[in-house]
């Protein structure tokens, strides 16, 4: 059974292309990777929310799998908006990666004692992520954050250059580097420092390190191919984090942030964090279901701004 691929072109989102190519392919599949441009590739300097509405990394892709050009889209899934088209569903979500961000930087930026980020006192980080700065901002007001997109590897080339450090996912970083694609190098040259960020303190982005494995809702073969490739604890826990998402409506310019971790019925942490008017309220909560521990993080996070 022939299937086609459609996911961005920047390497990192061919490499992720790649994995559900391969997991595909071993389960008798003949796949084929489609590489798209997106709005957000073609506005590769603007800010997020001077480009349109969210999804600017998948509009287009969802489009081509809308009129049949593709059968499956494969997208970073912090990048896929709240809601989706009724005709397209998510047929799978492969083992998440790392939720956590990175912080790369000079070894010359690099201060491990300094509390909340490890980073000299007055340092100029890069991000382009409201979150990112928000969180910075919280943990370190001496620290100075300038705007910064592009890919992975484009992104850490500005350090050094203007930048002392990037704040970058974790997942993304570690995938590049273990990248199959006949064009693949480290995208962290020597001398730099990758450290990671605690999750429960830097909160993630919800889905952050996750895939969505995209098919049309009609399509039951496909959908039955790619189903394969589920893997339900992460599931479970990007599910949580994007419906606490969707109960704040947020997009790119939220700063917010959610983190599930453990298993239901033993157990689940949600971590969230969210700025509003200048204050970061932060919430901790546990429950034994997504639907309760997500109830539990949102009437922690409401309370607090209405206080």
């Amino acid at each position: 059974m022939r299937v086609r691929i459609g996911t961005r072109r920047s390497r990192l989102a061919r490499t992720q292309a790649a994995g559900v190519a391969a997991a595909l392919a071993e389960r008798g599949c003949q796949p084929e990777i489609v590489p798209m441009e997106t709005a957000g590739d073609r506005s590769p300097l603007a800010p997020f929310g001077t480009i349109g509405a969210e999804g600017v990394f998948v509009r287009e892709i969802e489009e081509s799998l809308l009129s049949g050009r593709i059968d499956v889209a494969v997208h970073s899934f912090k990048d896929l908006p709240s809601r989706a088209p009724a005709e397209l569903v998510v047929a799978a979500v492969p083992p998440r990666r790392d939720a956590a961000d990175v912080v790369v930087l000079g070894r010359d930026a690099f201060r491990p004692a300094e509390p909340g980020l490890p980073v000299r006192p007055g340092a100029t980080l890069g991000t382009a992520s409201a979150r990112r700065t928000a969180w910075i901002h919280e943990l370190r007001p001496d620290l100075v954050v300038t705007h910064v997109r592009g890919n992975v590897p484009t992104r850490i080339g500005r350090v050094g250059e203007g930048l002392d450090g990037v704040v970058l996912a974790a997942a993304g970083v570690a995938r590049l580097r273990e990248s199959p694609l006949p064009d693949a190098e480290d995208p962290v040259p020597a001398g730099l420092v990758v450290h990671r960020l605690a999750p429960e303190r830097f909160v993630p982005a919800p889905a952050q390190g996750a895939l969505a494995v995209q098919c049309r809702r009609d399509d039951h073969r496909t959908r039955e191919a790619a189903g394969a490739l589920d893997h339900a604890p992460s599931r479970e826990r990007v599910e949580a984090e994007r419906s606490l998402l969707a109960r704040v409506e947020g997009g790119c310019e939220t700063a917010f942030g959610a983190w599930c971790t453990g298993a239901s019925p033993t157990g689940l942490l949600m971590v969230a964090a969210l700025e509003r008017n200048g204050r970061v309220f932060r919430v901790r909560a546990r429950a034994s279901s997504p639907e309760a521990v997500v109830a539990s993080a949102w009437r922690g996070l409401s309370s607090q701004w209405a206080a």
